[in-house]
C-alpha cells in the first residue's frame, strides 16, 4: 500500500459521456458521469493506494474556458502543496487536452506528476478505453520518478510540451511529433524512452505567483490565430484589429512561410501594437527561425500552444518561452 494518495479531479469530457446506443462511439453527450462514477468503474485502483477525487468542472472540452483553466490550476496547485499527496489525475475531453495540458506546465511547472488522461469512446461503449486509461494514468501518477504534466492515452506518456491530437476517432488519438513519446505502460509498469517534462527547461515563475496573477486578471487577453493559404487576405487580421485583439498567430505554410497580402495586414497590426508570432500549420517539425524573420516564433509550440504562451506573456506570466 502507497503512503501518498493520487487526486483525481475529474472535468467531463467523452471519458464521462454516454450514448444513446452502445453500439455508437461518436454519438453521444460528454460530461455526463461524476469522476467518482469513473472511478467505480476501475475496481483495481483501489488496490493501487488511496485516492481521493473533486469535481472541478463538468463540460465538453471543445468548450473549454479560462474560468475552468483557472479554477482547474489552483485546485492542482492546492493539492500539489499538500505533503501526502504523491501526484494529481485529471480526467478531460479530449478536443483541449493538450491546450490544457500545456498551460498547466507553463502556470505550475510542478514537480510532482500531474497526469491528464482521456477517452476516445463514451463510458457506456461496448469497449470503452476510458477505464484502462484511468488505470494507467494513476500508475504513472504514482511512479516515483514522475513530474511534471504529462498526458495518457491508450498506453502512451506524452510531454505536455509536445503532445497534440492527431486523429478523430481512433483510440491512440495522440502523438508527439518528432520528440516522440516519453514512454509508454506495460503490464502495468512504466517504460520510459526519455526525460520528464522538467527536462524541457520551461521556466515558469513560482506557481502561487502566476496562480495569483491568473485569478488577478479579469479579462484575458484577446488572442487569436490565423492561417496562412492559397489566397490569403489581410482581411481577417484588420476585423480583429478593429476589434481589439492583442495578439495574433499566424499559423503559417512550411517553415512558418506567410502569404505576402496576410503578411503586409499582420505587419500593420504589429505597428499598432498587436503581438504577432509565428507557427506553423504542418502536424510535424517545428518552426527554424532566421536572421530575416519579420516575425518571432515560440521554440516548437504548435499555433494551439503559441496562442497561450502569448496569452500568458500579455499577463506577465513567464511560460519559460
Amino acid at each position: 500500500m502507497q503512503s501518498k494518495k493520487v487526486v483525481i479531479l475529474g472535468t467531463g469530457g467523452t471519458i464521462a459521456g454516454v450514448s444513446s446506443s452502445a453500439a455508437s462511439n461518436i454519438e453521444y453527450t460528454a460530461a455526463q458521469l461524476g469522476v467518482d462514477q469513473l472511478i467505480k468503474a476501475v475496481p483495481r485502483l483501489v488496490s493501487l493506494g488511496e485516492i481521493s477525487t473533486e469535481q472541478v468542472a463538468q463540460i465538453d472540452s471543445k468548450d473549454m474556458s479560462f474560468a475552468v483553466w483557472a479554477a482547474l490550476a489552483t485546485r492542482v496547485q492546492h493539492y500539489l502543496e499538500q505533503v501526502d499527496v504523491q501526484g494529481v489525475v485529471i480526467t478531460h475531453g479530449t478536443d483541449t487536452l493538450e491546450e490544457t495540458a500545456y498551460f498547466l506546465q507553463a502556470v505550475l511547472n510542478p514537480t510532482k506528476p500531474v497526469v491528464l488522461t482521456c477517452a476516445m469512446r463514451p463510458a457506456d461503449a461496448l469497449a470503452p478505453d476510458g477505464p484502462q486509461n484511468l488505470l494507467d494514468a494513476v500508475t504513472v501518477a504514482r511512479h516515483a520518478e514522475a513530474k511534471g504534466v504529462v498526458v495518457v492515452c491508450a498506453g502512451l506518456i506524452h510531454s505536455a510540451q509536445d503532445v497534440q491530437k492527431v486523429h478523430t476517432y481512433r483510440l491512440n488519438a495522440f502523438g508527439s511529433g518528432d520528440a516522440g513519446a516519453i514512454g509508454f505502460i506495460e503490464a502495468n509498469s512504466l517504460k520510459l524512452v526519455r526525460n520528464w517534462p522538467l527536462a524541457q527547461q520551461i521556466h515558469a515563475r513560482a506557481a502561487p505567483e502566476n496562480i495569483a496573477l491568473l485569478t488577478a486578471v479579469h479579462l484575458w487577453p484577446m488572442v487569436e490565430i490565423v492561417m496562412s493559404h492559397a489566397g490569403a487576405t489581410g482581411k481577417g487580421v484588420e476585423a480583429l484589429v478593429a476589434c481589439g485583439v492583442r495578439g495574433l498567430v499566424v499559423a503559417g505554410t512550411g517553415n512558418g512561410t506567410v502569404h505576402h497580402s496576410l503578411q503586409a495586414a499582420l505587419l500593420k497590426a504589429q505597428s499598432q501594437g498587436v503581438r504577432v508570432v509565428r507557427a506553423t500549420r504542418c502536424p510535424q517539425g517545428r518552426v527554424l527561425s532566421t536572421a530575416s524573420d519579420l516575425f518571432s516564433a515560440f521554440d516548437g509550440l504548435s499555433p494551439v500552444k503559441s496562442r497561450i504562451a502569448l496569452m500568458l506573456q500579455l499577463m506577465n506570466i513567464d511560460a519559460g518561452q
